[in-house]
């Protein structure tokens, strides 16, 4: 059963609110180090809590990450304001995205495996793509996981549902058997009733009374 959303608010309680805080500081310094590690990717981050107290992250050092900020907003600034500087400068964007795809792809050989593609990396190399098959492998296996386990409980949610409908089912044919046995019950009774009847009829009618049986015959006089 998943989690209900939270909503996106201040929390008011302060002892939860710091309960959060850590928990999500914690998360988001994680994901810092591991964006750094997996992608080579020079980062800094910088957390003041509501009690400004410092929490920070940096891939090298702060002082660096900071004035690589510093220049390159100059840069960009400056390339604003004059054309023929913007033009280089996204030029430079175009050569570098190229690089990144060529890299990109590049990496992509290397996961598929082929020794053409594994010969030039170095022992350092291999063990940091074979962390990475490992990772994804693990992401591949959980996500399998995932969609068994709710393929399984699906199935027994219908079997559950078709035992309920059986179960219907058999009481409306139990109901319907009592039914038919009831009515039975009662057609055989009226005919035998019947059938008393009748004989009561024949009784009267040839002298059969109270269980003796005589024929009124007509009376001859001798004399």
């Amino acid at each position: 059963m998943g989690r209900g959303k939270i909503e996106i608010k201040k929390i008011e309680k302060s002892s939860s609110r710091q309960v959060t805080f850590s928990k999500r500081r914690n998360g988001l310094l994680k994901k810092a180090k591991e964006l750094a590690i997996l992608c080579d990717a020079e980062l800094g981050l910088i957390i003041f809590s509501s009690t400004s107290k410092l929490h920070h992250f940096a891939s090298s050092s702060m002082k660096s990450v900071i004035e690589r900020y510093n220049k390159y907003e100059e840069e960009y600034h400056h390339q604003l304001l004059d054309p023929a500087s913007e033009l280089k400068f996204w030029k430079k964007e175009v050569a570098s995205l190229r690089q990144q795809q060529n890299d990109l792809q590049e990496y992509q050989r290397q996961l598929m495996g082929k020794e053409k593609e594994l010969s030039g990396l170095s022992f350092k190399d291999l063990q940091g793509l074979e962390n990475q098959l490992e990772m994804s492998l693990k992401r591949v296996r959980m996500r399998k996981d995932q969609i068994l386990t709710n393929q399984i409980d699906e199935l027994k949610r219908k079997g559950h549902h078709i035992d309920q409908e059986n179960l219907k089912v058999h009481k409306k044919l139990d109901l319907i058997c009592h039914e038919n046995t009831e009515l039975q019950k009662k057609v055989n009774g009226n005919g035998t009733e019947e059938a008393n009847e009748s004989s009561k009829s024949l009784s009267h009618s040839y002298g059969f009374n109270n269980g003796y049986d005589y024929l009124q015959a007509p009376v001859v006089d001798l004399r």
